[in-house]
């Protein structure tokens, strides 16, 4: 990647995975990025719901990059994601492994189902699990189950290529998409026992160098 880069700018908060697989995508493509860390609530000028980062996202969510060597400003993972590949992922490494409309396809359904289906999915486990102010059980079996759905889902693509990667031919900006989601699991109480191929997967991808980096960034950007 050229020097010439200026770093892009990465905004996210302490907890939340979108950020994270932004993050995991830059490191990857060794394009330079800073982390500007905010808070939830509605502080003017730290705040996700303040003046200051509505300005930058009117969302008032994380992640939102900024690109000062194109002036475009992005949000939304996936969209996110997708600038990031159009406009640095040159070689392609984070994209389809091959060149077939089936190919396309399979890319962005996996992609899609992250974004529609498991991280919501997975984030409303949460929500019950651990912030619902009033206690309730039904909502928090209903998502946990449909969690375990998606994790059914994933272990059966997973399969395909022996837990390697979710798409064969190796690692790809979908792996990114799921990672953070997935690890969530501990967070969400909810086990990988009964889906091993997931299990070998996030362990092996947790270990590679683009993914370490992502988390120290964040983690460093906190200090």
């Amino acid at each position: 990647m050229s020097s010439n880069i200026k770093p892009l700018v990465l905004h996210a908060h302490t907890t939340g995975p979108n950020p994270i697989k932004i993050a995991i995508a830059l490191e990857k493509l060794k394009v330079p990025y800073e982390v500007k860390l905010w808070e939830f609530g509605d502080d003017p000028k730290n705040g996700l719901k303040g003046a200051k980062f509505l300005a930058v996202n009117e969302n008032g969510r994380v992640p939102a990059l900024e690109d000062p060597n194109t002036g475009v400003v992005s949000w939304e993972s996936g969209a996110v994601m997708n600038y990031i590949r159009r406009k640095y992922d040159t070689e392609n490494k984070l994209g389809p492994q091959g060149k077939s409309e089936q190919d396309l396809v399979d890319f962005e359904k996996w992609e899609y189902f992250l974004l529609t289906t498991l991280g919501p999915m997975t984030g409303q486990t949460n929500w019950y699990r651990h912030y619902n102010e009033v206690k309730n059980e039904d909502a928090l079996n209903r998502y946990a189950a449909q969690t375990h759905r998606c994790y059914q889902v994933l272990e059966g693509q997973l399969k395909k290529t022996n837990g390697e990667s979710i798409l064969p031919g190796g690692y790809t900006a979908v792996d990114a998409h799921y990672e953070p989601w997935v690890r969530q699991h501990a967070y969400a109480q909810l086990s990988l026992d009964d889906y091993p191929m997931v299990s070998k997967w996030l362990k092996t991808y947790g270990e590679t160098d683009e993914v370490k980096a992502a988390y120290k960034k964040i983690q460093d950007a906190t200090s």
